[in-house]
């Protein structure tokens, strides 16, 4: 009997300590970004699924967006049509495009609907071209003073959240893949998958924005230390901005452009570390960076 209270209690007082945080982010929607490592590695796929679904039962109302770099550039290959990046992002051809929507709808996003309705009739599966949830232009990025034209990758121009709502008002879980029309010339265009979730979590007035990475968060003096910065403001972040890894660039700016916009906090995490969204949501000391807007100040 005593060997039994004393396994237990561990167990009761990790639950405790996520009480303040379940009553907290209770009713409230969170927007998670999968991809990384996350997004091929089988073991942190089926975390991430039981994470979501975790979330779901806990009352939270999570929403995953998704894009699918390495899927993308093993399909590419495959269809013979070469990779390449133009200002950190993929040149994305007419053939390439129609590459991008059959992996993206067609292959990630059913796969991880598949892994979340293991565990009930709970996920659904949607594009930003599904009842114009996101809409786009065609962007045209410089380099050197220069417009670069790099096909059919697309700039955000407009949310819409009905889909998306109705599908949390159902009790269900979106899946959106980043794939947006034109409303300009009524093409499909490939959205960075960063920039996506940042919108729809700022759209749907979020409580939180969560980016799975392959890093452990925002490190104070990358590559001279390996310290994570735990939380920092919408303004420090801006002055970092400048001197971050192409790589990181579009999250950090995704989570600034997150707080800026209504959404209480955006948290770069650990995809690689398995149900790294539970602690980072629901314990006291999280791991990895937190953004918060500037009001909110240093705690």
């Amino acid at each position: 009997m005593t060997t039994r209270k004393h396994t237990a209690l561990p167990k009761a007082r990790i639950l405790i300590e996520a009480l303040p945080w379940l009553t907290r982010h209770h009713g409230k929607v969170v927007v998670i970004k999968f991809g990384g490592n996350a997004m091929v590695d089988e073991e942190l796929k089926a975390a991430f699924a039981q994470d979501v679904v975790f979330l779901h039962h806990a009352g939270l109302k999570p929403v995953v967006v998704h894009g699918g770099g390495p899927q993308i550039s093993a399909a590419l290959d495959k269809h013979g049509i070469a990779s390449e990046f133009k200002a950190g992002l993929r040149v994305t051809t007419e053939d390439a495009m129609d590459v991008v929507r059959m992996v993206l709808a067609g292959q990630v996003q059913r796969e991880l609907v598949g892994l979340l309705n293991r565990h009930g009739p709970l996920a659904v599966g949607l594009t930003g071209e599904d009842a114009h949830t996101i809409s786009a232009t065609r962007h045209t990025p410089e380099i050197d003073g220069e417009p670069v034209d790099i096909g059919r990758v697309g700039e955000i121009t407009a949310i819409d959240t009905g889909a998306i709502a109705a599908l949390l008002a159902d009790g269900r879980i979106p899946v959106v893949s980043s794939i947006a029309r034109s409303e300009d010339d009524g093409h499909v265009y490939n959205v960075n998958a960063d920039t996506a979730a940042a919108a729809l979590a700022a759209a749907l007035g979020a409580e939180t924005l969560m980016v799975l990475t392959d890093v452990e968060g925002l490190y104070v003096d990358w590559p001279h230390s390996d310290e994570v910065i735990s939380r920092l403001t919408a303004s420090q972040l801006e002055k970092l901005l400048p001197d971050l890894s192409a790589g990181m660039v579009p999250k950090m700016e995704g989570c600034l452009h997150a707080v800026r916009n209504g959404v209480h906090t955006a948290r770069v995490i650990d995809g690689r570390v398995q149900h790294s969204i539970l602690l980072e949501i629901f314990t006291d000391e999280g791991i990895g960076t937190m953004v918060v807007p500037d009001e909110q100040g240093e705690s």
